[in-house]
């Protein structure tokens, strides 16, 4: 996108500016330069509840689901919490080094291949019915979306530390 594509809701319109910053136009003609998209709720519900917040950290737009935006303005605004946003995803667990902790995992996540060191059982933390957040020595987080969509012998690893 270049700085003369604008994205135009119902509400507001939304522009990126020469130096790749989002440039919010409420519908009450205010400009907010550098807004930046923020989830509400970024594990169970990442499609709805994202505000807009100024630099002074202040809400300028509020989005109840994203979906509902026009195509540009979701593309600009997925784009702009894909370059804040990082916590791959474990679609498999290949080894792990022991079934004490601490232990290095190596894991395949949607983000590539890798491997890190677990401290703690308690740095497996259930969000949801079927949601895991796994978080390493260097505090990254590591989302398990559903353990039940892991193959049989990762559901088993799994198993040994819940």
């Amino acid at each position: 996108m270049n700085a003369t594509t604008a994205m135009v809701t119902s509400h507001f319109q939304l522009t990126r500016n020469p130096f790749g910053l989002l440039v919010l136009t409420t519908a009450a003609s205010e400009v907010f330069e550098g807004v930046v998209p923020v989830r509400a709720f970024p594990i169970q519900s990442p499609e709805d509840g994202i505000a807009l917040v100024h630099t002074d950290g202040h809400e300028a737009a509020w989005i109840d689901h994203l979906a509902a935006l026009a195509q540009p303005a979701q593309s600009l605004i997925r784009e702009e919490l894909a370059m804040r946003e990082f916590m791959p995803e474990i679609l498999n667990i290949d080894s792990v080094t022991s079934f004490s902790t601490p232990c290095t995992w190596q894991v395949r996540t949607d983000r590539g291949d890798t491997r890190f060191v677990l401290r703690g059982d308690e740095d497996i933390r259930r969000v949801g019915p079927t949601i895991l957040l796994v978080t390493d020595s260097h505090g990254i987080q590591f989302l398990i979306r559903d353990r039940a969509n892991l193959n049989k012998d990762s559901q088993k690893i799994l198993d040994r530390f819940l």
